[in-house]
């Protein structure tokens, strides 16, 4: 019994650091455009362009206010660490399949002189994975938590949608894409 509490709580603390790290490495970006007058808003995503293709991997980092940042910094935690408690090896691969699709479905398809920035689509992209990872896992757990995730956190979804000006849906629908991509390719065989 007692290598099992031992066992978990060296998980929890190697799940901690780890969600840590990555809200560490966001906010450290939102202090970069604070320290540089927003002149690292150049790497966000510019649809169509070349510099634009960049953006893919540091618009996460960037958001337009301390009040972006932090509600894109509260899904991430718990979203982030669902994403772990199914299997800590799926974080990196959920979260770069994540970005990868949130930025390419903002560079393809943003308005033409648009900028995306955020880690909304990270987000959408845990979303996506833990949605349907009790799908293709088709384990009773894996299951339970796509339903309780779904029944929670199932309207944001919403946001997917064209509507909203100054949101980018196509960072949200690409994010979500790639979280279900990751669900499906990291579903056991």
């Amino acid at each position: 019994m007692k290598t099992v509490v031992k066992a978990t709580a060296r998980t929890l603390k190697q799940q901690a650091t780890t969600i840590g790290g990555s809200v560490t490495v966001v906010w450290a970006g939102f202090a970069a455009q604070v320290v540089t007058n927003n002149a690292v808003m150049a790497w966000g995503i510019h649809p169509r362009t070349k510099q634009g293709l960049w953006g893919i991997l540091f618009a996460p980092f960037l958001h337009g206010s301390t009040e972006h940042l932090i509600a894109n910094t509260v899904p991430l935690i718990v979203l982030g660490w669902l994403v772990m408690l199914r299997d800590s090896k799926h974080f990196v691969p959920v979260t770069l399949l994540s970005m990868l699709g949130a930025g390419l479905c903002a560079w393809t398809f943003g308005a033409p002189g648009s900028v995306h920035i955020g880690a909304s689509g990270v987000v959408f992209g845990y979303l996506g994975f833990l949605m349907l990872a009790g799908w293709y896992a088709r384990s009773v757990g894996a299951i339970l938590l796509s339903i309780a995730v779904t029944v929670t956190w199932g309207s944001v979804v919403l946001g997917v949608l064209p509507g909203q000006p100054g949101i980018s849906w196509q960072a949200h629908l690409g994010g979500f894409l790639g979280g279900v991509l990751a669900a499906r390719w990291l579903a056991p065989r």
